[in-house]
């Protein structure tokens, strides 16, 4: 729509018109559905060119505009952006070393990215690849719970790497107790009172007056 001819800018000469209401108006001649454009403040929104004639519909169009943007905005916040993160290891990393870097990895895939395990070979270490093969099934087997493997490990010069992505069922997992809480959530402020509404408190009870004594 950011595209479309408005108002004086349609060239046909007749248009099959819809109303600013969504009702169909039938065949009209360009003038007229001009003219009634005109009288609801309104713009004549060219919306399907190539139909014969053009399909033309009366409405705000800057307004449209306006909201078609924002929608497009919302819609962006909305997408998830999936990163590759990588971590390196090397064929003799500590197990300490090896811990933190398995804990970075798992972070990665319960954020939704994917992660890149490399293994960084030195000097006559390249020669011991089976290493660096059973140090990735390890990575692996430690994460399986929340990532899977997207591609196998494989060797380019002096690295080897696999490529672990996030598991489907553990994300599907994680967005359903978001939900959950965040029903539960709902529900504990909707069944609070607002003081104005809670009962108020009964008023202490009027002491009756003595009658007044006999004459």
């Amino acid at each position: 729509m950011r595209d479309a001819r408005t108002n004086r800018r349609i060239r046909a000469r007749e248009v099959r018109l819809i109303g600013s209401d969504g009702s169909q108006l039938g065949v009209v001649a360009l003038e007229a559905a001009l003219a009634r454009a005109g009288e609801e403040g309104l713009d004549l929104v060219e919306i399907s060119p190539m139909a014969r004639p053009p399909v033309c519909k009366i409405m705000d169009y800057g307004k449209f505009k306006y909201e078609t943007k924002k929608k497009a905005g919302e819609a962006k916040k909305k997408q998830v952006v999936v990163q590759l993160k990588e971590v390196k290891l090397r064929p003799k990393t500590d197990e300490h070393d090896y811990d933190f870097k398995v804990k970075n990895v798992r972070r990665f895939l319960e954020e939704g990215n994917k992660a890149r395990v490399t293994i960084m070979f030195r000097g006559r270490e390249i020669t011991h690849k089976e290493i660096g093969q059973k140090i990735l099934q390890e990575v692996a087997n430690d994460v399986k719970e929340v990532g899977i493997i997207e591609q196998a490990p494989r060797q380019e010069g002096r690295q080897m790497f696999m490529i672990l992505a996030p598991n489907p069922k553990y994300l599907a997992q994680l967005r359903e107790k978001a939900r959950q809480a965040d029903v539960a959530e709902k529900k504990d402020k909707g069944g609070q009172k607002a003081p104005e509404e809670r009962a108020p408190a009964a008023a202490p009870a009027e002491a009756e007056e003595a009658p007044a004594p006999k004459a």
